[in-house]
């Protein structure tokens, strides 16, 4: 029942155009066509980004942080308290009015104190500026190294120029050993990307980039099973053009750079409205979804890939109206463009109010509320 079931789903004609098949892609006359059991090496290639990661950050970013002048901000932290440290944990990290006045009857300390002790406990889980800048600087050197690699390997590729060739004798079209490389490389990093994306940083777009992540590398790997490869390469170069260019500006903002990141970050978006909301829909897209219409029938891997397609332009035109946001905020002469992804820091200049309310003569902290301020001043 399994063989059957098999053998429907994958039909010739469900993935191909009629009268073409599976048969197509098998090896003959010294051409090699992609395969099912290509993709398990993408597997081992995103373990190897894990740990190679893991030493980039640790002998590259940090110094380079230190070099660029990366700092952190010291964080006050939240004082020992049993009572609110188990409702942070079990309960809410954002409590209601109502709830922190309950826990200011519990603990004996007044409402602004809970509120205060709230927000410095969240604070002391944001990721700190180190953190970030290695994340960036990781993902800067892989999307630089991999717009350029991309490059070289369609720039002599009659397809780049005239991208109706993407089509030309499918899905007989042999595979090269530099588009091999450059999907394998390309599928095992966003492989990697999604298994570390829960010890990543945090940001208000986490379930989009979630989405993003699994529709790239169902696309990747779909593309490759059909042989929809010189489509694909054109896809992840367009891709990483812009990538790189946000990863730096984030890297310079970190490090207080900011009209360095300013200027960056204008390019990017730039470039990023070029190649993602002109390029990849007016011509890749065009070319995937318009075009085949008047060389095939419609098939479902056709309706497959470019519902795909589809779900990654809808993103792209989300995270263009962030990134025009973020550009409108300092193109009038505001400061520094902020990542409009990111939880923001919460200030602490409410503590440092109420500290001097509570200021005796003698310049102790002497307000009356022992299980909130054990060790208080320590941890200032």
């Amino acid at each position: 029942m399994l063989s059957r079931l098999s053998e429907q789903i994958w039909a010739d004609w469900i993935w191909f155009p009629e009268g073409h098949g599976w048969d197509d892609l098998k090896d003959h006359d010294g051409k090699v066509y992609p395969k099912v059991q290509d993709l398990w090496a993408t597997f081992p290639i995103a373990l190897c980004f894990l740990v190679a990661r893991q030493i980039f950050e640790r002998t590259v970013a940090i110094p380079l942080a230190s070099l660029l002048g990366v700092s952190d901000k010291q964080r006050l932290c939240a004082p020992p308290n049993p009572i609110l440290e188990s409702y942070f944990c079990s309960t809410s990290k954002h409590p209601a009015q109502s709830s922190i006045e309950s826990l200011s009857k519990q603990t004996g300390c007044s409402v602004r104190q809970v509120q205060s002790w709230f927000r410095r406990r969240r604070n002391q889980e944001r990721p700190n500026k180190l953190k970030k800048f290695q994340e960036a600087s990781w993902r800067f050197t892989f999307y630089l190294l991999a717009f350029f690699a991309g490059l070289a390997v369609l720039v002599d590729k009659p397809w780049f120029y005239d991208i109706k060739q993407i089509w030309e004798d499918f899905p007989k079209m042999p595979l090269l050993p530099s588009q091999y490389w450059y999907y394998m490389i390309e599928l095992g990093f966003y492989l990697a990307l999604l298994f570390s994306v829960a010890s990543d940083v945090k940001r208000k777009d986490f379930k989009e980039q979630i989405i993003h992540h699994v529709a790239t590398i169902t696309l990747i790997s779909f593309s490759w099973l059909v042989n929809y490869i010189r489509a694909g390469t054109l896809i992840m170069l367009v891709h990483d053009a812009s990538d790189y260019l946000m990863e730096s500006a984030k890297m310079f903002n970190y490090a207080g750079w900011r009209r360095t990141c300013n200027y960056i970050f204008t390019a990017f978006a730039a470039v990023f409205i070029v190649t993602r909301l002109v390029i990849l829909p007016f011509w890749i897209i065009h070319t995937t979804a318009v075009y085949p219409l008047s060389l095939y029938r419609p098939f479902f891997g056709f309706y497959f890939f470019n519902g795909l397609m589809f779900v990654l332009q809808i993103l792209h035109i989300f995270w263009a109206a962030l990134i025009v946001r973020m550009v409108i905020k300092f193109l009038p002469g505001n400061d520094i463009v902020e990542d409009e992804r990111s939880d923001k820091e919460e200030t602490d200049s409410e503590d440092e109010d109420s500290s001097r309310e509570r200021k005796s003569k003698n310049g102790h902290v002497q307000n009356g509320h022992a299980p909130l301020n054990n060790n208080h001043r320590k941890a200032e």
